[in-house]
């Protein structure tokens, strides 16, 4: 029995590590988009109906438009828009997905400001799709991230 639930228990985790290295991939997708200048490549990382939001200094939630961003992000150069994150957590339950990155946004080679996103993906045609953003936004107590 022993060696039937330690088969199990490798089996499981393979393919849990397998689902989140899928799941990171949209995520690290979205921001290699960015840095690249593709919308295209920004575009496959959202889900058809995403929603993108910011929690303002005073608490507010600004709501922005995701085919705006995407415009936004042809304006400008390859490597002007570099959004550096971590992956502090991957949760799952069957189709959905919670992903929590610390990050500092770098606006043309100069550290514009850092915070945190909070990512919530789904799973579509067995692929992950980035469904709703809200992340935070300060200039002070930026850390730099590689």
């Amino acid at each position: 029995m022993n060696k039937i639930t330690a088969i199990f228990l490798i089996f499981s985790s393979f393919c849990f590590a397998q689902q989140n290295q899928e799941i990171e991939k949209t995520v690290r997708n979205l921001f290699l988009g960015m840095k690249n200048a593709d919308p295209e490549l920004v575009k496959t990382a959202f889900a058809e109906n995403a929603i993108l939001q910011t929690i303002t200094k005073d608490g507010t939630i600004k709501s922005d438009n995701i085919q705006e961003f995407i415009a936004t992000v042809s304006k400008f150069k390859q490597g002007d828009l570099d959004e550096r994150i971590t992956i502090d957590a991957i949760h799952t339950d069957g189709s959905l997905a919670s992903v929590f990155t610390p990050y500092s946004f770098y606006l043309k080679g100069k550290l514009s400001h850092c915070g945190a996103n909070s990512f919530q993906l789904v799973k579509q045609n067995n692929e992950w799709k980035i469904q709703y953003i809200i992340d935070t936004r300060r200039k002070e107590n930026c850390k730099e991230i590689k």
